[in-house]
């Protein structure tokens, strides 16, 4: 039978190599074990924590990357995950892209595309569906908020000017700035995408708030509609 983890050497044990060394010399199975806490009868939490790798390195998603691709109900068919410990998982994933943004902030300039790529890209660049995000601001290009509109299809996120100037208008906005994700990775406007775009400008334009950019997500890339010279009346 395998042993515990309290039956390990101390030196070995992830717990007290993390407070003996800190976390940053944790490996990723030692990170997940910690985390874990406990495995199951005869399978402790670093030989858990070393099944579930195993199991994304055969994903399209390997190692730690595919926690924020896998749902509750695809990591409970591992053996040893219940809904507990599933969940757990899935809030690190979140933690993750939530710590990504809040660093990201204090750089956002909403004149440089790159810093709202930036503060977008952890959170959606691993989503499957098409998210699009307004940012809303005033007179002097503070932020008012920020409103996730839609949720869409695998391939396209569906949008009206009225739906995104009704929340624009609630918030007295004088301006925006649109953010959306192609789950493909690829960054490229579609002739959708453009479609779109130049008719939420115009109605902008009569509605007196303007569209400064839309931003498009990709993986570890985006396309700035204001850098190409895209928007046009």
């Amino acid at each position: 039978m395998q042993e515990t983890i309290k039956e390990m050497p101390k030196s070995q044990r992830p717990y007290e190599k993390c407070i003996r060394e800190g976390a940053n010399v944790l490996s990723d199975s030692e990170l997940l074990a910690v985390i874990l806490r406990s495995g199951t009868k005869g399978n402790n939490s670093l030989s858990l924590a070393n099944d579930i790798l195993s199991l994304m390195e055969k994903s399209s998603y390997p190692g730690l990357l595919g926690l924020l691709h896998m749902s509750l109900a695809d990591l409970m068919r591992i053996h040893g995950i219940g809904e507990v410990k599933a969940v757990q998982l899935k809030c690190i994933g979140e933690l993750s892209k939530r710590m990504a943004s809040m660093a990201a902030k204090p750089q956002l300039s909403f004149q440089e595309p790159g810093s709202i790529a930036t503060y977008y890209m952890e959170q959606l660049r691993h989503e499957e569906q098409e998210l699009l995000f307004c940012m809303m601001l005033d007179g002097k290009n503070h932020l008012l908020g920020e409103q996730l509109l839609t949720r869409g299809t695998a391939n396209a996120t569906l949008i009206t000017p009225r739906e995104v100037y009704m929340e624009a208008l609630k918030r007295h906005a004088v301006s925006l700035i649109l953010v959306h994700n192609h789950p493909s990775g690829d960054p490229t406007p579609s002739e959708c995408d453009m479609d779109v775009t130049h008719r939420i400008f115009q109605a902008g334009e009569l509605l007196g708030i303007h569209l400064l950019d839309h931003i498009i997500i990709g993986d570890q890339r985006y396309v700035s509609f204001r850098q190409q010279r895209l928007l046009s009346e």
